[in-house]
């Protein structure tokens, strides 16, 4: 080596010497070394010959069919429903109002804790002995008996037909945007062939939903309605479905603890935890983060019969009704758009109309949208996740609301009323995730005020108000937590729904 060389090397070995350590890339992880290349591979010749495939043993096989042995019981709807009319009721109601029975208190009284929940474990140990190998003490539905796939109560029954009003929604409302809306259409705002085969999925999905609940209600399960939408193009569409799964989700999550039937509740858990997944998939449609949110949030039955019922125009004679209240609606003046790269530019009332999930406008001028920017930061197309430099909101937002009084007629033919028990509002409830947040009302009309939206975290570094999130009215700022939240609707005045991000 001569002698330039040498020192150049150790000019270079001093210049690495002194170059800093790489940056973190998760602050706080020390220490992460892999045991592994990290230098990506280089990118070979791609497949261009498709088939014919390699040889593997394989039978010829196929499901039992009709009254086969080991065949599938049938569904209660087939994939499409067939055309449904679709727009508002103008005809008369001949029955209405929530179905109901004597009253025995006009309202649930607060009680202490269950005096028989008392375990505590505070050695990590069993506590008590084993019914069976591997099989700790406790728990319901343990002890072998056989299973009943069926409601055990007015509440279930209840809940569970609430539940179903809701997949039939679903099952015809996905149909509904593949039918009305074009490959163009979708194509138009960035979702592919393969896009709408996932959303005809979902709509195969729902059939199955539906075939369960019925089955597990019996004979006066509810049947399929007809619905009145409130989109005119496919993101308003996809809007409005990640809005309509949002409270479908939430609205189960907050009732399935209560249910009489454990069995029920398991067959249920398992058909909503798709449901979870739809609503992520639409808000990736919609270009929004899919899980901005640690945990999901329960609402009561109540809430959710009020979001869906503004969207159902007529259900045939003899339908099963249900026993939920229906709350005046909170309609949030500023609501933030998703379709703009600026969401605090939203316009006043920048909705399709006047329900409370009404999807945001998505026909606003290509300078002001985020649909077809990529922009990192701006860009709202479909995506697996996107992450916006200006929030859909922050803490400390101003919020507008104005609400509706009681004693409107919603719901299938008109046929249920608003009501509400609760005396002039004076908190916003933020109901989100774990965490039910109150902010004083500030009155400025007879319907109408305003708030801030707070700035409160469910545990440290989790925002609570995120998401697609429910706000109410109260007159009370009562202490309730997730299992006991329906608590709180004898001091709703209304309800609404906000898109936190």
């Amino acid at each position: 080596m001569s002698l330039r060389h040498l020192i150049t090397s150790v000019c270079l070995a001093g210049l690495a010497a002194a170059a800093p350590a790489p940056k973190a890339q998760v602050p706080g992880y020390v220490d992460a070394s892999a045991g592994f290349p990290q230098t990506p591979s280089p990118l070979g010749s791609l497949a261009t010959v498709f088939g014919p495939d390699s040889t593997v043993a394989a039978i010829a096989t196929s499901p039992p069919k009709g009254t086969e042995s080991g065949a599938a019981p049938p569904r209660v709807s087939s994939d499409p429903t067939g055309h449904t009319s679709h727009g508002p009721f103008s005809g008369t109601a001949t029955t209405t109002g929530a179905v109901t029975r004597a009253f025995l208190a006009s309202s649930i009284p607060a009680l202490p804790p269950n005096p028989t929940a008392t375990y505590y474990n505070t050695d990590g140990y069993l506590q008590h002995d084993e019914p069976a190998p591997y099989t700790p003490a406790g728990g319901l539905g343990t002890n072998g008996t056989e299973p009943r796939y069926m409601v055990e109560s007015d509440f279930d029954f209840e809940s569970i037909a609430l539940g179903l009003y809701q997949e039939w929604i679903e099952l015809d409302l996905f149909n509904n945007g593949l039918a009305v809306f074009s490959a163009e259409d979708f194509a138009a705002v960035g979702l592919t062939a393969e896009d709408r085969a996932l959303i005809a999925f979902m709509a195969q999905q729902e059939s199955g939903h539906a075939t369960l609940l019925t089955n597990m209600l019996g004979p006066k399960a509810p049947v399929q309605c007809t619905y009145n939408y409130p989109f005119t193009n496919v993101r308003e569409f996809i809007d409005f479905n990640q809005k309509l799964t949002r409270w479908g989700e939430s609205g189960v999550w907050g009732f399935i603890n209560h249910l009489d039937s454990r069995e029920v509740g398991q067959l249920l858990s398992q058909s909503i935890a798709t449901e979870a997944r739809q609503q992520m998939s639409f808000r990736q449609m919609l270009g929004l983060h899919p899980m901005p949110v640690w945990f999901e949030t329960g609402i009561p039955q109540s809430w959710s019969w009020t979001y869906l019922a503004p969207y159902i125009s007529s259900c045939p004679e003899n339908q099963t009704r249900l026993a939920w209240q229906n709350f005046p609606a909170l309609h949030i003046l500023n609501q933030p758009n998703p379709n703009r790269f600026s969401p605090n530019d939203t316009a006043w009332a920048e909705v399709t109309g006047n329900r409370t999930s009404d999807p945001s406008q998505a026909n606003i001028t290509e300078s002001a949208s985020c649909v077809h920017l990529n922009t990192t930061g701006y860009g709202c197309g479909p995506g697996i996740s996107h992450n916006r430099s200006e929030p859909l909101s922050f803490a400390g937002k101003k919020i507008y609301f104005a609400w509706d009084a009681p004693g409107q007629a919603v719901g299938p033919n008109n046929s249920y009323t608003t009501s509400t028990s609760a005396g002039a509002p004076t908190f916003v409830a933020w109901v989100s995730q774990l965490n039910l947040t109150y902010t004083p009302l500030t009155v400025t009309g007879e319907s109408s005020g305003f708030t801030y939206q707070p700035a409160g975290e469910v545990y440290e570094g989790d925002p609570a108000v995120n998401g697609t999130m429910f706000v109410a009215l109260t007159d009370t700022d009562l202490f309730l937590t997730p299992f006991n939240l329906s608590m709180i609707n004898p001091h709703v005045a209304a309800l609404g729904v906000y898109q936190a991000g």
